[in-house]
């Protein structure tokens, strides 16, 4: 296998790369370059954990797109396992799977989840799109209408009841239509009744199944409440609720997905508030969600990484869009011009070959490291900021603290400029502190003088902050590589 650098931009480079060649991760000390100086000894990186936690559902990764055949999976799925995220989303592809009335070939996903299984990851099934072999057999790409009519819901049904049998004892997690709302014929009323009788379906095979309803593309809770009033007592056949919500700046959204987490409360106390697709590109779109923006690798890995922990620090699960980069070729969509999606963690070209690792992937890869069911969130935190542009939270991991903090203010940039911040902590200091910046996975000493101890606890002081998250903690914490 051919070892590849994370963070290619250059075309001619890219260009350069065989088609046979596969990607594998890179497992040299620096996986990721950058300019970032923050003036403190370095002492080595962080050893990521490679590999997915059994049962471990804070964190998620798509691995859609492949039912209209925009990605390869072959190409990327050796690397899935390796980013170290347990639940894997995928579309299941009714137009796919039935193109001749009647007959079902499940042989293209079969593959998909039982990779996932050999590999201890967990395979999530999601029921977009629709058939248009039937009249009324919905839109087969995204934003288009869900089936409809006597013949189209009949055709649904059985292609639901097919696919639950199918995979009744290979698959627990479910998700419903993918951002129905973006139809502006899917009413609310249309939405929840046809979730309600899907899951229905699935539940009659698979009794334990957790499914997730609604699949919003935004986090508008006005749709939260009409769907919920909508769906009534049915709201018992579902336990997480989805929004997607994309945000230029990450961390504006929280106002929105504290009034969701509420409306879930109120409607379905037993289920959760889930953020199910949320990602970034490395370059500017026309046309995808946070388009018409110059963005790179580095503001992509800041973003990803922001709205990971802000998530976390919101006591939401989190989704992260995607896994590799897709090129979306809808002809007979209304939704996207044709174009790559770049918010993948790997790179891909038109011909779906993978090419390159981006920094994004290490990144996502160090924050499920240190953020595994280990790490818990105090709720009633010992850590303090005065500067209002930063964000911060407190964790504790094998009796440590934990506290990562940056600059939310702005925007994710290419901008690696630092500044001192000072925070306060209500106890005792730390013993053996370290600084790590989460991108690079780079620890280093934090000085025994930075920490000043005085009657109300310690204040942690000249401290290195920027837009992309950090964090201090006990040395004895993480796993480090010199």
């Amino acid at each position: 296998m051919k070892m590849m650098k994370p963070g290619f931009m250059c075309a001619s480079l890219v260009a350069g790369v065989a088609a046979s060649a596969a990607v594998t991760v890179s497992v040299a000390p620096d996986r990721v370059e950058s300019p970032l100086r923050v003036g403190l000894e370095r002492i080595g990186t962080l050893v990521a954990r490679g590999k997915p936690i059994k049962g471990d559902r804070q964190w998620s990764i798509s691995s859609t797109c492949l039912d209209r055949d925009f990605a390869d999976f072959n190409q990327y799925k050796h690397l899935l396992p390796t980013l170290g995220i347990y639940d894997v989303r995928f579309q299941t592809g009714w137009a796919k799977c039935e193109r001749v009335k009647g007959t079902f070939d499940f042989a293209w996903l079969d593959e998909q989840v039982d990779f996932c299984l050999a590999n201890g990851l967990n395979p999530m099934l999601e029921t977009s799109y629709g058939n248009p072999i039937y009249e009324g057999g919905g839109g087969w790409d995204l934003s288009g209408g869900i089936p409809s009519g006597e013949e189209g819901l009949a055709a649904w049904d059985r292609w639901i009841d097919a696919l639950a049998r199918h995979y009744k004892d290979r698959v627990t997690a479910w998700m419903m239509w993918n951002e129905p709302s973006n139809n502006a014929k899917n009413t609310p009323e249309i939405i929840s009744a046809f979730d309600a009788r899907t899951a229905r379906i699935i539940k009659r095979h698979i009794p334990d199944a957790s499914i997730g309803a609604f699949q919003f593309g935004g986090s508008n809770p006005k749709e939260f409440i009409a769907c919920f009033e909508a769906l009534g007592p049915e709201v018992r056949l579902f336990d997480r609720y989805v929004y997607h919500g994309y945000e230029y700046n990450p961390d504006t959204s929280y106002s929105y997905v504290d009034n969701i987490k509420e409306i879930v409360r109120k409607y379905a106390p037993h289920a959760i508030a889930w953020q199910g697709e949320n990602g970034c590109p490395s370059e500017m779109s026309r046309t995808f969600a946070l388009n018409r923006k110059v963005w790179s690798e580095y503001s992509q890995a800041k973003w990803d990484l922001r709205r990971m922990l802000g998530d976390l620090g919101h006591d939401v699960p989190s989704a992260v869009f995607t896994f590799c980069d897709f090129y979306h070729v809808a002809p007979n969509s209304t939704a996207h011009r044709v174009e790559i999606n770049r918010k993948g963690l790997v790179r891909a070209n038109e011909d779906h070959e993978v090419i390159a690792i981006k920094r994004a992937f290490y990144s996502v890869q160090n924050c499920v490291t240190v953020f595994d069911p280990q790490a818990k969130r105090i709720k009633e935190p010992t850590v303090s900021v005065t500067d209002d542009t930063v964000t911060v939270y407190e964790y504790e991991k094998n009796g440590s603290p934990i506290f990562v903090f940056w600059i939310s203010a702005e925007v994710p940039g290419d901008s690696f400029e630092i500044r001192p911040l000072t925070f306060y902590r209500k106890g005792p200091a730390l013993r053996n502190p370290v600084w790590v910046d989460l991108m690079t996975g780079r620890v280093y000493v934090f000085p025994a003088a930075n920490q000043v101890s005085h009657s109300r606890g310690t204040a942690f002081i000249d401290v290195p902050v920027y837009d992309s998250p950090c964090l201090v903690t006990e040395r004895d914490t993480l796993e480090i590589r010199q």
